[in-house]
């Protein structure tokens, strides 16, 4: 496993646009969460993604040349030869780079990704996910000023950046250990899903008998 692969975020302004560019359109961007999961070739994809071949097969060229995913290795199936790729950079970019993606990129990346987080939830509820005591789930309604929403908003990107780095200190770790010792150490395979979002008017519609 190299340096490159363990790489959470490359702050570098070419990373930047290599991020940018890979997560400009919304398959894209559920390919390499995909591959961030598992080695998978373009077939594999599609028939997870429920999307053409052609499409994938496209869009992880694109990734390639983004430097976004990597070949991992080649095999032959029915007369013809698979590609196997995994990601090297996670689908994360910070708020100063998202905003420079198309609102329609932005709106459709959002979609996905809460209906994922939304299926990842009703199983995790269905099958114990949250009976850990550690295991956070709250809600909370706020009326903030520009001040406090733009302080949250970076309190919650440097707890987004401060996870992954965890994940990746996990990852060289591993890298220094047997796979004897990898089988025995404890591992917590969590999701992390933080939403902040403006509510629309019916999420007022109690303001006009006095409660929020």
């Amino acid at each position: 496993m190299t340096t490159k692969t363990l790489e959470i975020k490359n702050k570098s302004s070419a990373a930047d646009r290599r991020l940018i560019k890979a997560l400009g359109h919304p398959l894209r961007d559920r390919i390499l969460q995909a591959l961030n999961e598992s080695v998978a070739s373009p077939a594999q994809l599609a028939r997870a993604l429920d999307e053409p071949l052609g499409n994938v097969s496209y869009h992880v060229k694109i990734l390639l040349e983004c430097e976004a995913v990597e070949l991992v290795r080649t095999a032959p199936v029915r007369g013809a030869i698979e590609h196997f790729y995994r990601a090297i950079i996670r689908p994360y970019i910070d708020d100063e780079n998202w905003a420079r993606l198309p609102l329609s990129v932005r709106r459709g990346s959002d979609a996905q990704n809460a209906q994922a987080i939304a299926g990842d939830v009703a199983e995790a509820l269905a099958g114990g996910g949250f009976d850990d005591p550690h295991s956070h789930i709250s809600r909370a309604k706020l009326d903030l000023d520009e001040e406090a929403f733009n302080e949250l908003a970076g309190d919650l990107e440097r707890l987004v950046e401060r996870a992954l780095e965890l994940a990746g200190e996990v990852a060289n770790r591993d890298a220094g250990r047997s796979e004897a010792e990898r089988s025995e150490r404890a591992e917590h395979r969590t999701e992390l899903a933080i939403m902040h979002f403006h509510r629309t008017a019916a999420g007022h519609r109690f303001k006009r008998y006095g409660l929020s």
